[in-house]
């Protein structure tokens, strides 16, 4: 997500700085200047900062003391750390919707294994629940679906919360926009389909196939999420929607995400521009769709690790309104993302049949 963060600040000219540990990473050749460096530790955030104008992250896995130093010193930091810290700890991040009084799974937290599974032997904890480390968790890990005794081999070591597991109806996740000066705009809501391994969404499609109550109300729980925590740039909130329509909010991510991956070709405005059109403060664009959209992660195929090799490539690039996106990553494993693909077409059916037959013939191996 950084190296096409840094792609669409490239169109305006905007002299971009980029801190990685990978000096291989599929974002190193595509901004000005590149800086070895630990996002997680405080002294390299601070360095690499210190002389920018603005700051923003593609992972929220960055040290907060950085951050809040860079505040201090008057960086404009994006998400400001005090946004990170809510939202980088499942527990006060579900705390928030609980202040807030927006609709979210009901939860406990846990210390470790053996609580959990004294609360299970005491009759505290039932069946089926979904358990989620505290920290450190994102695309698909730190998240273990436990659905009956059978299933406790994988329970995960840590902090954690665990929730109750939601008769679910779709996935569903909305996009919204908020600037420096508290201008704030949707995308169209998408609608999710996950990997049932991986835990990793394996195609999303947009328009959502929702009625239009529920997308107003994802519209107003996210204009009121944003506006609650102050923050500017662009934030991913996931939503259940359950068999009697009602809507819970997952999780968020204050950063690019993969369920916005499809503005780059279906919208007026990309979520990659939005964000740098809010961090500096300039009117935000237009999140209208043009076209319908399917997209589909590119996934390390199972028993395929090392360098990796795309096969069907050819059919995605003879494919009328097949968007090709290889993040140029050096080796493949099993559920790695290594791309995806945007199929738009004027009707959402034909998006979804062109997005299938792709699936079934693309395939990322070693």
């Amino acid at each position: 997500m950084g190296k096409m963060l840094c792609q669409a600040a490239s169109s305006w000219h905007i002299d971009t700085y980029l801190m990685e540990s990978n000096i291989k990473c599929p974002a190193v050749h595509i901004p000005h200047h590149f800086v070895k460096g630990d996002i997680t530790n405080a002294n390299d955030v601070i360095d690499f900062g210190k002389h920018l104008d603005f700051l923003t992250i593609e992972i929220e896995n960055v040290s907060i003391e950085g951050l809040q130093a860079l505040e201090e010193a008057a960086v404009k930091v994006y998400p400001g750390a005090n946004t990170l810290k809510t939202i980088k700890d499942k527990a006060i991040q579900n705390a928030f919707y609980e202040e807030l009084e927006i609709p979210s799974p009901s939860y406990s937290t846990f210390e470790d294994v053996a609580s959990i599974r004294k609360a299970i032997s005491s009759g505290n904890l039932r069946y089926p629940f979904v358990q989620k480390l505290r920290t450190e968790g994102y695309d698909g890990r730190g998240v273990s679906i436990i659905r009956s005794e059978e299933d406790l081999n994988k329970l995960l070591v840590g902090s954690c919360i665990v929730e109750d597991a939601i008769d679910i109806n779709k996935e569903l996740a909305m996009i919204v926009a908020r600037s420096a000066n508290g201008e704030i705009k949707t995308y169209e809501p998408v609608e999710m389909v996950f990997h049932p391994e991986a835990n990793l969404v394996e195609f999303l499609q947009c328009p959502a196939q929702i009625n239009q109550a529920v997308s107003d109300q994802m519209q107003l729980y996210s204009k009121k999420i944003i506006s609650a925590l102050d923050h500017c740039g662009i934030l991913a909130i996931e939503f259940f929607l359950d068999q009697n329509d009602k809507l819970y909010v997952n999780e968020m991510a204050p950063r690019p995400h993969n369920s916005g991956h499809h503005t780059i070709e279906a919208c007026e405005c990309s979520q990659y521009e939005q964000l740098i059109r809010a961090v500096l403060n300039l009117p935000l664009g237009d999140t209208a769709s043009k076209q319908a959209a399917v997209m589909i992660n590119l996934l390390g195929e199972e028993n395929h690790q090392g360098v990796p090799v795309i096969n069907g490539l050819e059919e995605v690039l003879t494919t009328k309104g097949a968007h090709l996106h290889w993040y140029g990553k050096k080796q493949t494993r099993p559920h790695r993302k290594m791309g995806h693909i945007t199929c738009t077409a004027d009707k959402l059916e034909e998006a979804r049949e062109k997005a299938s037959h792709l699936r079934g013939i693309v395939k990322v191996q070693s």
